[in-house]
């Protein structure tokens, strides 16, 4: 029967501690992990069974002499053999199926977590820490799974193991019951501080991985002002530090390792001398001893399988905490109002610490309405082309930031308090389009058609059109066909932005924030946008934050952002008659520009 695919929902996590995970993953498919229990206590056991068989074969036919009834064991044992082999291949097959389940389940609710907190995501973890985490956190929780069948088993393995023993001698049993324990209790020690050094190396690792993504990030910037070498030999060195902390959990992986094998083989070896001893003086026939062998070297296969489930959780549980972490990022810094809502997004009673319980989300407004910022000053007019002028580009950032609700502000929408409305109704009525978003790969068409789910080709042309981005759809051998790798980067820089601003207005919100859409175009192709962009958001409210006069001479009104705030507004040829300062900033320090624009 071929397994089940799990349904594409993922579900909801239990985000309360790296255990408590591990558990909603088991919670999750609880037949197959019954099924998967079932099969591996059956094996386990099943593993005793054949001692038995051999030491009655020795007994009742060997030493007899009896040749039919030494064949009837034999037979026995024959068919035990391809009765375990069949519940090995089902107990392996189930518990890959746990393992997979587990595996795709937890890389599901990480890229929905990570598709719900969007821009807040960079603030909140490093770029190492998230990859580290997609790519090795995910694969050490599903291991631990298999705890779930093989770990039963070897628990009820041991007591049947036991029982069976105390029928022959009560010594050798308690030997077993005694034993056993203490193998786990010499190996514990280890796993704990496996567990310290293996946090420790995660850590350390997620670190260094975020330092080379920054490092091949700014490659050229670093060449540029001779800084290669000097970045290169600090990765270098976290490379060697990050090395001796990989030695140090390598070195306590290598004593568990040796002990998982070296302890349960000293234990065998030291009841197998009681049993021999015994035999000697008979105590036990020859039979029973061999039994008593058979069933001690079975037992190692459980114990093994006990301290390696051990070991596999350690690894599991270091790994579900920092699923748990990522898990937990919330966008908070886009909650509710700031008097009222705390960083967790529970409200308090103003003048207390203590919470109220949950804020409600405030309705957004009906219909187009102005958008306001408090920090600077700024009115975005409902229906209206809004440009701004920022002196420093992080101001200019700032507020895209505050507007968009992708940081905590007093920002308002209507009146309303921009953090109390919904997110999901501030995700689909504003855009904040940056000039360097993100492109994925695949065909152009499926890079617009992710704005325009309908695949309307007229809106995907009139877009294209209005971004001025036919000619780089021409020169694509296939056209919309064509396909472009991660970020694009087979196109130029002022074709990526071209189709980055062709993606936002394809989108239609009600609300668009542009960012720079026009910085790496020349001086014909940004005229062309100017015009086309106010004729393809006419009636509708955009803002452009830029310095580009050709921008700022078709906006209904410009403001100067200077030091964070609105040092004044007008038109563009307003400003440029009564704010040196703002003719100065346009004319980007060129004088002839600043004597051509007064």
């Amino acid at each position: 029967m071929p397994p089940r695919i799990p349904h594409p929902e993922p579900g909801t996590p239990d985000t309360r501690g790296p255990l408590w995970y591990l558990w909603w993953l088991v919670r999750c498919q609880p037949w197959r992990v019954l099924r998967g229990s079932l099969f591996g206590t059956a094996w386990m056991t099943g593993l005793s069974v054949r001692p038995y068989l051999i030491s009655r074969a020795v007994d009742d036919g060997l030493r007899t002499g009896d040749t039919r009834v030494l064949a009837l064991w034999v037979a026995a044992i024959v068919v035990a053999g391809v009765a375990l082999s069949w519940l090995g291949i089902m107990r392996h097959r189930t518990m890959t199926f746990i393992r997979e389940d587990a595996k795709t389940r937890s890389a599901a609710v990480v890229l929905r977590q990570l598709s719900r907190v969007g821009a807040v995501l960079p603030r909140r973890a490093a770029a190492g820490e998230v990859a580290t985490v997609g790519g090795t956190d995910i694969d050490r929780v599903a291991q631990v799974m298999t705890v779930t069948g093989p770990g039963v088993g070897a628990v009820v393995a041991y007591l049947v193991v036991a029982v069976v023993l105390w029928s022959i001698s009560p010594l050798l049993a308690l030997c077993v019951l005694v034993g056993v324990p203490s193998v786990v209790l010499v190996v514990a020690p280890l796993l704990r501080r496996l567990e310290r050094a293996e946090s420790v190396y995660r850590q350390q690792q997620g670190e260094l991985t975020a330092r080379s993504g920054d490092i091949v990030a700014g490659l050229r910037v670093l060449a540029g002002v001779g800084g290669r070498s000097l970045f290169a030999h600090r990765y270098a060195a976290r490379s060697r530090d990050l090395l001796v902390e990989g030695y140090r959990v390598g070195a306590v992986n290598s004593w568990i390792d040796a002990a998982t094998v070296a302890v349960p083989g000293l234990f065998l070896a030291a009841v197998v001398w009681l049993s021999a001893r015994m035999t000697v003086t008979g105590d036990i026939s020859v039979g029973e001893l061999v039994a008593v062998y058979g069933y001690v070297a079975t037992l190692v296969v459980p114990v093994w399988f006990l301290l390696e489930g051990g070991h596999q959780l350690i690894r599991g549980r270091v790994a579900a905490r920092r699923i748990v972490a990522l898990l937990a990022v919330t966008p908070d810094d886009v909650g509710g109002p700031r008097d009222t809502v705390t960083r967790t997004g529970v409200a308090t009673v103003p003048g207390s610490r203590q919470p109220a319980g949950p804020a409600a989300p405030v309705p957004a407004p009906g219909g187009p309405a102005d958008l306001h910022d408090r920090s600077s000053g700024l009115t975005v007019r409902a229906g209206r082309l809004t440009a701004v002028a920022a002196a420093d580009p992080a101001d200019a950032l700032a507020l895209a930031d505050r507007l968009g609700r992708y940081t905590v502000s007093d920002a308002t929408w209507g009146g309303v308090p921009l953090t109390s409305v919904g997110l999901e109704q501030v995700r689909g009525r504003i855009l904040v389009a940056d000039h360097d978003a993100y492109l994925f790969a695949g065909t152009l068409w499926e890079v617009l058609r992710g704005a325009r789910p309908d695949g309307d080709r007229g809106r995907i042309a009139a877009a294209l059109h209005a971004a001025s981005a036919e000619d780089v759809v021409d020169a694509l051998p296939r056209g919309l066909d064509s396909p472009l790798d991660t970020r694009a980067r087979s196109l130029s820089g002022g074709q990526r932005q071209r189709i980055r601003l062709a993606r936002a207005l394809l989108a239609e919100p009600e609300v668009l924030i542009l960012v720079e859409p026009t910085s790496a175009v020349d001086a014909h192709t940004e005229a062309r946008i100017a015009e086309r962009l106010r004729r393809a958001r006419a009636g509708r409210t955009t803002l452009v934050l830029t310095t580009s006069p050709l921008l700022l001479g078709r906006a209904d009104e410009v403001a100067h952002l200077v030091a964070g705030r609105v040092a004044a507004t007008g038109t563009h040829a307003d400003l440029l008659d009564r704010d040196p300062g703002y003719r100065r900033l346009v004319a980007r320090g060129d004088a002839d520009a600043e004597q051509a624009l007064r």
